[in-house]
C-alpha cells in the first residue's frame, strides 16, 4: 500500500513538471502529494464535494452525504452519516469542537464532536441567509441577514464580519453594528453562478479576497471617520486591488503578501477545434493595484480532471503551516511550500551541484534528508564524468576535509581513470596523512612520464610522507638510462638530504654546480665533508666559497685550506687576499708566499699589500719586484728600507716622472734628497720647469736658479718665475696675516688678564692659610696681622711663606708654582 502511495506521489510530481517547459530553469515554489490512506478508500466508492481544514484535523464531505474526520496523513478518525445527498459545505469553530454541515436537501446541522450538543434546521430552498444566535435560556434566535437575490452560494465568517455571495454579488455584514456595510457586484453576469461559483477568503480580520469568474478583488474593511457617519455604517469597504486572470477561479488562499489561486482551465483542441477540460492550475501571484505578477504556475494532474467543472474544485488551506488542499471529486492533493531539502533536490536534479553544496552548508542545521558530504561526493563524481578532473581534484580539499579513508578512495578512483596527476597538488600533507603507498603511487606516476613534475612534488612534499628508500631506488633505476639528467640528479640529491645522506647529496650538488650547495653545507654543518672538496667549491663560486671558509675557520683551518689549494695558486691567492683584507695578521705566515701570488695574479693589489703588511720580508719582495721590473713597488721597497737616493734615482731614470720625484722628495722631507733631485735635473730643461713650479714652498728657489747654465732654454721659464714670485708673495702675506692675528690675540688676552687681576678678592673667617691650615684672619681683629693673597686665590700668612732671597725677591704661590708658573705668580699683600 505504501509503495503504491509513493508511486502516486511521484507520478503527480512528474505530471506536474510536464506542464512546464521541459528545459525550464525556474525552481517551483510548491511541492505536491496526494492525500492517501483513508482518502483513497473513500474516493474509490464516493466523490468529494467539500472540505474544511483545522490545525488538528481535516473534515471531508462527499456526494453521498458522508462527513469524514481525517488526520493530516488522510487516515479516517471518525465518520458521520449526515444526509443521503451531497454535502455542500462544512464549517468548524476555532476550537475544533463543533462541526457545521449543510447539504443539498436544505438541511443544516451543527453538533459537538465531543459533546451531545446538536442543532438541526431544514430549509425548502436556500434563498435566505439566516443568523442564529444563542439567547437567554440557551434558546436559538434567528434573524434574516439577506434574501430576495437568489441562492446563497458561499459564506465566510471571520471575527465580527460575515461575507456571502449570491447571484448578484458579495455582501459583508458587521455583527457588531448589525448592519450590512457593502455590496460588491458580480462583474461577468454571463457566467452561470451555479457553474462558476464565487470564491471567498479572509486574509485577515479586515481583508477579504473575492474570486469570481476571471476577476479577483481584494477588499479592505476600514473604519469610517466620525464626521462622515451620519446615517452610514461605522465601517466601509475599499477595493485596494482588482485584476483579471487568464482562467476561471475555483479557489483562493493567502500566502504572505501573495495569493494562491486554483484555476479551472478550458482549452481548444488543435485537431478537433473543440473545447475540452484541461488540468487545473495552481498559481502563485503577486497582486498589484490594477494587475498582478505571476510568481509560479503549476498544472496538476488530478484524477478525472477531464470530467470536472469549475464548481467541482475547491481550495482549502491551513494558515499555520502554509498547506494548501486542492479538492476535486476523485482526488485530494496537498501543496506545501518547498523547504531547503526540496530546494537541494531541485538543484541536484538540475545538476547544479555547487549551488546545492553551498545551500546545504548555509542551511546545514535545517536540512533533514541531505548530508553535505553526500552532496559533495556527488559533485566530485559529476565533475569527473564531465572530464573536469582538475576542478574535481580541487574540490576534494573542501569536500573530503580530514577524512583519510575518503581521500584514499578518491585517489584510487582517479588512478582508475588515469588522472593521478590531477589530484596530486591537492593531497593532504599534514592533517590527515594518508598511507605512504598513496604518495609513492603518485610519485611513480610522475617519474614515468614527467621528471619536472616529479621534482616539484619531491620539493613540496615532506620527506616523511613516503618511503624514501623506495623512491631513491626508483630514481637510480631511471638514472641508469639517463645518467646526465640534471632534473633527476638534483631530485636525487634532495632525496638524499631528506634521508640525511648529506655526503652523497653534497657530491651531486657540486657535480651539478648547484646554487644550494652552500646552503646545504651551512644548514647541516657539512664542513667535515668538504675538506677534500675545497677546490670544487672554489671552482663553482670562489667568492661564496671563500666567505664560507673564512666564516668557519674553527671548522676548517687556514692551513688546511692553503694546503688543499696548493696546486691551484690562483685560487690560493683569492683565499689569502680575502683573508688579508679581513685581518692583516692572521695569515702572516703566508705573506712571503703572497708576494709571488700578487705579482703573478693581482699586481694592482701588490703595492697596497706591501704597504699594509708588517710581516712581509722586504728583501724577498725587493728581489721579486726587481726580477719583474715592478718600478713603483721597487721604489716603495727601497724607500722603506732607507735607500731613498736609489729610489729617487729609479723614479728619475726608469719612470722619467719629475712630478712623482718631487712628490717622493716631499714625502721624505730630506734636504740631501732635494739636492740630488736638483743635480739630476739641472741639465734637463723639462725637469727644471717642474722643479721651479713645485719646490718654492720646500726649497729656496735661488739654489736652483743659480745653478741653471746661462743660455739654457727652459720651457715656460717666465711662467715658472712668476709662480715662484707669487708663491713668495703668498708666503709673505700669510706670515703678516699670522703676525696680526698673534698680536691681536696677545693684546686681548693681556687685557683680560689685567681685568682679572684688578678684581678684588673676598677674604673672611672661612678662608684658611694653605700652609698652616689655620684661619687666615686672627680671632682678635684688634691685633695687627699680615697675609698674602695670590691671584690664584690661595692665601697664606706672611710668616708662613719662605723669606725671599736677594737674587729672587718675587714670591710665588707654593701650590701653583709646584705645577707651573701660572696666575699665582703675582701677589696681593695685605697688612693691618
Amino acid at each position: 500500500m505504501a509503495e503504491a502511495e509513493e508511486q502516486e506521489t511521484v507520478s503527480l510530481e512528474e505530471s506536474t513538471d510536464e506542464s512546464e517547459e521541459e528545459e525550464s530553469e525556474e525552481e517551483p515554489k510548491l511541492k505536491y502529494e496526494r492525500l492517501s490512506n483513508g482518502v483513497t478508500e473513500i474516493l474509490q466508492k464516493d466523490a468529494a464535494s467539500c472540505m474544511t481544514v483545522h490545525d488538528k484535523f481535516l473534515a471531508l464531505g462527499t456526494h453521498y452525504g458522508k462527513v469524514y474526520l481525517l488526520d493530516v496523513q488522510g487516515n479516517i478518525t471518525q465518520k458521520f452519516d449526515v444526509s443521503p445527498v451531497k454535502i455542500n459545505q462544512i464549517s468548524l469553530d476555532e476550537s475544533g469542537e463543533h462541526l457545521g454541515v449543510c447539504s443539498e436537501d436544505g438541511k443544516v446541522q451543527v453538533f459537538g464532536l465531543y459533546s451531545g450538543e446538536e442543532f438541526h434546521e431544514t430549509f425548502d430552498c436556500p434563498i435566505k441567509l439566516l443568523l442564529f444566535e444563542r439567547s437567554w435560556m440557551s434558546r436559538w434566535k434567528s434573524s434574516v441577514l439577506h434574501e430576495g437575490e437568489g441562492n446563497i452560494r458561499s459564506v465566510k465568517w471571520r471575527g465580527h464580519l460575515i461575507a456571502w455571495a449570491n447571484n448578484m454579488g458579495v455582501k459583508i455584514f458587521d455583527i457588531t453594528s448589525k448592519q450590512r456595510i457593502t455590496n460588491v457586484p458580480r462583474d461577468d453576469i454571463s457566467l452561470r453562478p451555479d457553474m462558476y461559483p464565487c470564491s471567498l477568503c479572509w486574509k485577515d480580520s479586515v481583508t477579504l479576497i473575492i474570486g469570481w469568474g476571471t476577476s479577483v478583488k481584494i477588499c479592505s474593511v476600514k473604519e469610517r471617520h466620525a464626521s462622515e457617519m451620519r446615517d452610514l455604517p461605522s465601517r466601509y469597504v475599499e477595493i485596494v486591488s482588482q485584476f483579471e486572470t487568464e482562467f476561471y477561479i475555483s479557489g483562493l488562499a493567502p500566502l504572505c503578501d501573495q495569493l494562491v489561486v486554483l484555476s479551472y482551465v478550458k482549452e481548444v483542441s488543435e485537431k478537433t477545434e473543440r473545447e475540452y477540460c484541461a488540468r487545473p492550475r495552481l498559481d502563485i501571484i503577486q497582486p498589484l493595484s490594477e494587475a498582478c505578477e505571476e510568481i509560479s504556475s503549476d498544472a496538476l494532474t488530478v484524477r478525472g480532471f477531464q470530467e470536472n467543472e469549475c464548481r467541482d474544485y475547491h481550495l482549502e488551506y491551513s494558515e499555520g503551516e502554509s498547506l494548501f488542499y486542492i479538492v476535486s471529486p476523485r482526488d485530494v492533493v496537498v501543496a506545501k511550500e518547498r523547504d531547503q531539502d526540496d530546494h537541494i533536490d531541485w538543484l541536484l536534479e538540475k545538476k547544479k551541484y555547487e549551488e546545492a553544496l553551498m545551500a546545504a552548508e548555509i542551511s546545514q542545521k535545517n536540512i533533514k534528508r541531505h548530508k553535505i558530504l553526500d552532496i559533495g561526493l556527488a559533485y566530485i563524481n559529476h565533475l569527473v564524468e564531465k572530464g573536469e578532473y582538475d576542478i574535481a581534484a580541487r574540490k576534494c580539499q573542501k569536500i573530503l576535509g580530514k577524512n583519510a579513508a575518503l581521500w584514499e578512495y578518491e585517489v584510487y578512483k582517479f588512478k582508475e581513470i588515469g588522472q593521478l596527476k590531477a589530484i596530486s597538488p591537492y593531497l593532504p600533507r599534514g592533517d590527515p596523512v594518508l598511507k605512504p603507498l598513496i604518495y609513492e603511487m603518485i610519485l611513480h606516476e610522475f617519474l614515468e612520464s614527467d621528471y619536472e613534475g616529479f621534482a616539484t612534488l619531491v620539493r613540496e612534499w615532506p620527506g616523511d610522507l613516503y618511503n624514501n628508500s623506495v623512491i631513491v631506488q626508483a630514481v637510480r633505476e631511471h638514472l641508469k638510462k639517463d645518467s646526465q639528467n640534471r632534473t633527476l640528479l638534483q631530485t636525487l640529491a634532495e632525496l638524499y638530504t631528506y634521508d640525511k645522506n648529506y655526503g652523497n647529496a653534497l657530491e651531486i650538488y657540486l657535480t651539478l654546480r648547484h646554487k644550494d650547495v652552500f646552503q646545504l653545507i651551512h644548514k647541516h654543518n657539512l664542513f667535515s665533508s668538504i675538506k677534500d672538496k675545497i677546490v670544487l667549491l672554489m671552482d663553482f663560486d670562489s667568492e661564496k666559497a671563500v666567505d664560507m671558509l673564512l666564516d668557519n675557520e674553527d671548522k676548517i683551518s687556514i692551513k688546511k685550506v692553503v694546503e688543499e689549494l696548493e696546486d691551484r695558486p690562483e685560487l690560493q691567492h683569492v683565499y689569502l687576499h680575502k683573508l688579508f683584507k679581513r685581518d692583516h695578521h692572521k695569515g702572516q705566515r703566508y705573506h712571503e708566499k703572497q708576494i709571488s701570488l700578487y705579482a703573478e695574479y693581482d699586481r694592482p693589489n701588490l703595492l697596497p699589500f706591501l704597504r699594509d703588511s708588517t710581516h712581509c720580508p722586504l728583501e724577498k719582495a725587493l728581489e721579486i719586484c726587481h726580477q719583474r721590473n715592478f718600478v713603483e713597488e721597487t721604489v716603495y721597497l727601497l724607500s722603506r728600507m732607507g735607500n731613498s737616493r736609489s729610489a729617487l734615482k729609479m723614479i728619475m731614470e726608469e719612470l722619467h716622472d719629475v712630478d712623482k720625484a718631487i712628490e717622493f722628495a716631499k714625502e721624505q722631507d730630506d734636504g740631501e734628497l732635494w739636492e740630488d733631485l736638483i743635480l739630476y735635473s739641472i741639465d734637463k730643461p723639462p725637469f727644471i720647469t717642474g722643479l721651479l713650479n713645485n719646490i718654492g714652498t720646500h726649497v729656496d728657489p735661488i739654489l736652483l736658479i743659480h745653478r741653471i747654465k746661462e743660455g739654457m732654454e727652459i720651457p715656460n721659464l717666465r711662467d715658472s718665475l712668476v709662480k715662484i714670485l707669487q708663491d713668495y708673495n703668498l708666503q709673505i702675506l700669510l706670515r703678516e696675516g699670522c703676525k696680526k692675528i698673534l698680536v691681536a690675540d696677545s693684546l686681548s688676552l693681556l687685557k683680560k688678564m689685567h681685568r682679572t687681576q684688578m678684581k678684588g678678592i673676598l677674604v673672611d673667617e672661612e678662608n684658611i692659610c694653605e700652609s698652616c691650615l689655620s684661619p687666615i684672619l686672627p680671632s682678635d681683629a684688634a691685633k695687627p696681622f699680615s697675609m698674602v693673597v695670590f691671584h690664584c686665590r690661595h692665601m697664606f700668612h706672611k710668616e708662613c711663606l719662605p723669606v725671599p732671597s736677594m737674587t729672587s725677591p718675587a714670591q710665588f704661590c707654593n701650590i701653583c708654582s709646584a705645577k707651573h708658573r701660572g696666575p699665582g705668580s703675582a701677589i696681593l699683600e695685605m697688612k693691618k
